[in-house]
């Protein structure tokens, strides 16, 4: 593959602007092509992009092509930089009126030194926000599409469509639908904007002469006019790819805009210098419908925050990995100790899911066409989810790390929606992990907050996921949460219902039909605050799964936390996958006594009051949370001091 930075452009206005600049400030740059300017970092333009081309692993051979009034300047950056002078074309035109067009000059290196290979075409003069982007990714994914690359960014706000080349962009297929150079403000929605920087094949290299007798001026060789011509008129596979980063100084640009934007990204910086990221994930407690959401079924289910996961993620050499002390033991006070914390807790910690979490992350932003930059980050997390007891604790580590990594790669909302933030996250657990589970809780963890499922076949099929509708968590009743002190692998209470349904068992067939049926009359209920109907729903729920799983599944250590809620006249059902138990009693009396009854009677479980997660969407992927006011129990104190 070859390599082609392109710095013909005649900067006319710029060169104009330093060169009468009366403040004495821009004196020494008098003269000096764009593309050597100083850029973000102290070094100059050309340098960044020399660096990042300079492999010999992906190009054979880099040229520059320059124009006559600029050469000596290139030649000689080129004979301090290592780079071959032979390698440098010059298109012989000295000013903006004689120049050749930009795809004239990409034509004329190809015609002159006869190349037959493909090739990646750059502006050497753009300004790049980010200098650590990995070009070797880009090479990947072009490959791997049968026809030309085009690199986009996001505009900023700032920033004009019409300034820009602006594309159109398949979500699923990358390809390119349309392309628009510089259309007027509102024109298209899309705030995606091309730049130079493109990826060519060998045998799509002639329609550059095809384009060129096409257009007789040279302000008309543009590779947005090109392009244009291309993709919207011969109709030929573009794709794109997104860099998370910005561009500019491409084309003709004053001093002002250099000074802007020089300043603009070297602020950006040092604004951002490295600092910790945190994110957290909450408890998931599953309120109805479930465990319909892994057979097209429909459910509701709400974040609490008693309960959470957090990663923390910080900028570093080399990329790291941190077990958690508790989590991920690898020294024991004795044998008999490591017997007994790998009877209860198993073999498997949370180090697993940050690693396939990272894994995850880089195949889909290279499949979906997003090139990441060259960070390295050392990973951390802490979790206070009971273990194994159906309250989502896996799916919120990976959900909170994958927070982490969208903030620290500047992956917005578009370039990972909610539903396929849920879909990426199942993926991890069952595709990487070999975990038994349902999209559930990855919703209602990426949502955050009281969220209504549809996760329907027609759904699935046709878009890939359900619908999601957050509700109204606003006077809410109070729930409670119980959970097994020593519980087994909430696993195992799956049982074979899953080829029981696949194989078309009337049953389990028609169960989850009802579940996905009461799961709408619970809706209903919430929205017209019906909480008598609500808590009659939830005992449903339960009989439905224990008529389908049977007791042996569900364990006497659930079926007792029931018994105890039940005689106390309080609603319960299964939140998860088992271990643990959600009920909602209207009346508080007998609440306070089955409280009172259970710290003096029952040492195998614990309770607690839920604390739900109010959401006020803010930026960077990360929900603000809200505790919403509850009454705190003395059970609470009786339950920390349990844990401590």
């Amino acid at each position: 593959m070859i390599c082609i930075l392109l710095v013909a452009g005649h900067g006319t206005v710029l060169q104009t602007q330093i060169k009468n600049d009366n403040t004495g400030l821009y004196s020494h740059l008098t003269g000096v092509p764009k593309a050597l300017l100083p850029g973000t970092g102290g070094k100059k333009i050309l340098d960044f992009w020399w660096e990042t081309v300079n492999v010999r692993q992906l190009f054979t051979e880099v040229y520059l092509v320059t124009n006559a009034d600029k050469y000596k300047h290139y030649e000689r950056w080129a004979t301090a930089n290592d780079f071959p002078v032979e390698n440098i074309v010059n298109d012989g035109s000295t000013t903006l009126k004689d120049q050749l067009g930009a795809v004239a000059d990409l034509e004329l290196v190809i015609r002159s030194r006869k190349l037959d290979d493909d090739v990646v075409v750059i502006a050497g003069d753009m300004l790049c926000a980010d200098q650590n982007f990995d070009i070797a990714q880009v090479i990947r994914f072009f490959r791997s599409k049968p026809g030309e690359l085009i690199i986009y960014y996001q505009l900023e706000e700032s920033e004009r469509s019409s300034s820009r080349g602006i594309v159109e962009v398949c979500p699923e297929t990358h390809r390119i639908t349309h392309f628009l150079e510089k259309p007027e403000e509102g024109r298209t929605a899309s705030r995606l904007a091309s730049v130079v920087f493109y990826c060519v094949r060998r045998d799509r290299l002639s329609y550059m002469s095809d384009f060129l007798s096409l257009q007789t001026r040279a302000t008309e060789r543009t590779f947005g006019l090109f392009w244009e011509w291309l993709i919207n008129e011969k109709q030929l596979d573009v794709f794109g790819m997104k860099l998370p980063t910005g561009f500019q100084l491409i084309g003709q640009v004053g001093l002002s805009d250099y000074t802007k934007w020089l300043t603009h990204y070297s602020t950006k910086k040092q604004d951002n210098p490295a600092q910790p990221i945190t994110c957290r994930s909450y408890a998931r407690v599953g309120l109805m419908g479930n465990p319909s959401d892994g057979f097209n079924g429909k459910t509701i289910a709400m974040t609490i925050s008693n309960f959470w996961a957090e990663v923390t993620l910080g900028e570093s050499q080399t990329l790291a990995l941190v077990p958690h002390p508790l989590n991920d033991p690898t020294e024991f006070g004795s044998l008999q100790d490591l017997f007994c914390i790998s009877r209860r807790e198993g073999y498997l910690g949370g180090l697993r899911l940050l690693q396939a979490t990272c894994k995850k992350f880089y195949q889909f932003c290279s499949k979906r066409g997003i090139a990441l930059t060259k960070q390295n980050f050392t990973l951390k997390y802490d979790t206070n989810i009971p273990r194994q007891v159906g309250l989502a604790g896996s799916s919120a580590i990976v959900s909170a790390t994958l927070k982490c990594l969208m903030e620290f790669y500047n992956i917005t909302d578009n370039d990972l929606p909610k539903p396929i933030r849920a879909n990426f996250i199942l993926s991890v657990e069952t595709d990487e992990l070999f975990i038994t589970a349902g999209l559930q809780d990855r919703v209602v963890q990426v949502y955050e907050g009281l969220v209504y499922m549809d996760f329907s076949k027609k759904l699935m099929d046709e878009q890939g996921y359900g619908n999601y509708a957050s509700m109204d968590m606003s006077d809410l009743p109070p729930f409670w949460l119980a959970y097994l002190s020593d519980p087994s692998d909430s696993g195992r209470i799956h049982s074979n219902i899953r080829q029981r349904w696949l194989s078309g068992e009337p049953v389990v067939v028609e169960a989850m039909k009802t579940f996905a049926e009461l799961t709408d009359q619970a809706r209903s209920a919430i929205k017209e605050r019906d909480w008598t109907r609500l808590a009659q729903l939830m005992d449903q729920n339960f009989e439905l799964r224990r008529s389908i799983y049977t007791d042996d599944c569900l364990g006497p250590g659930n079926l007792r936390m029931v018994q105890l809620a039940r005689q106390f006249g309080s609603a319960v059902k299964l939140p998860g996958s088992g271990g643990a138990v959600v009920g909602l009693c209207l009346d508080q009396v007998r609440l306070v006594r089955l409280f009172s009854f259970t710290l003096r009677t029952e040492a195998n479980f614990l309770i607690v009051e839920q604390k739900m997660v109010q959401v006020d969407e803010g930026k960077n992927n990360s929900p603000k949370h809200q505790i919403l006011p509850s009454t705190v129990y003395t059970h609470l104190s009786y339950m920390e001091r349990t844990l401590s």
